[in-house]
């Protein structure tokens, strides 16, 4: 598997201890970075077993092989309630703020070749309802992230789990076994 970029920003309005104690601890990049090379590494060997990614359809100009050879990029954006509640609105219509906001990148397979890397998309974290959330269900912070971190990935690659039971089944799968790569229980239990 390729090497992968993550790339962090936050909202200007979230509070300095949030981006300066978090960015080193609660949102420490070499974390994230492993969440989220452990996810694509699940993911391909999954490629590597029949399964098909329903945002990238291989052809001829992007096949399975080049798709795990590409580099791939992710950006995160770290936001506060209002913006978040702001972007759940204007995405899906939802008048809260929500934990996480997943936003492929949706790029034709000849750009991503031209670019020579796999442009994932962006993921934008609410960090107060995922303070909240990992608080009510009695999870470190930084596990909840975590999953929340693995479950916008699969998003980002086309999984929906509300799609219906199955696809619940199947999202929530795949999470469990990433989680469990990097020493997280299941977090459905």
């Amino acid at each position: 598997m390729s090497d992968a970029v993550l790339n962090i920003s936050f909202a200007d309005d979230l509070s300095d201890d949030v981006m300066l104690g978090g960015v080193t601890t609660t949102y420490a990049p070499d974390e994230l970075q492993k969440t989220l090379n452990a996810t694509l590494s699940e993911m391909s060997a999954r490629l590597d077993k029949g399964l098909s990614l329903p945002y990238f359809v291989f052809d001829e100009v992007l096949g399975k092989q080049d798709w795990q050879a590409l580099p791939k990029s992710l950006d995160v954006y770290v936001c506060g309630t209002d913006e978040g509640q702001a972007l759940n609105l204007d995405a899906r219509g939802k008048d809260y703020a929500t934990n996480i906001l997943s936003y492929p990148s949706g790029l034709p397979n000849a750009l991503l070749v031209d670019m020579g890397e796999i442009a994932l998309g962006e993921l934008v974290i609410c960090h107060d309802v995922v303070v909240r959330e990992a608080d009510e269900q009695g999870k470190t912070f930084e596990h909840h992230l975590t999953h929340l971190l693995v479950h916008g990935i699969l998003h980002l690659l086309g999984f929906d789990h509300e799609l219906g039971q199955a696809e619940q089944d199947e999202m929530e799968g795949f999470e469990i076994a990433i989680l469990s790569a990097l020493g997280i229980d299941n977090p459905y239990l």
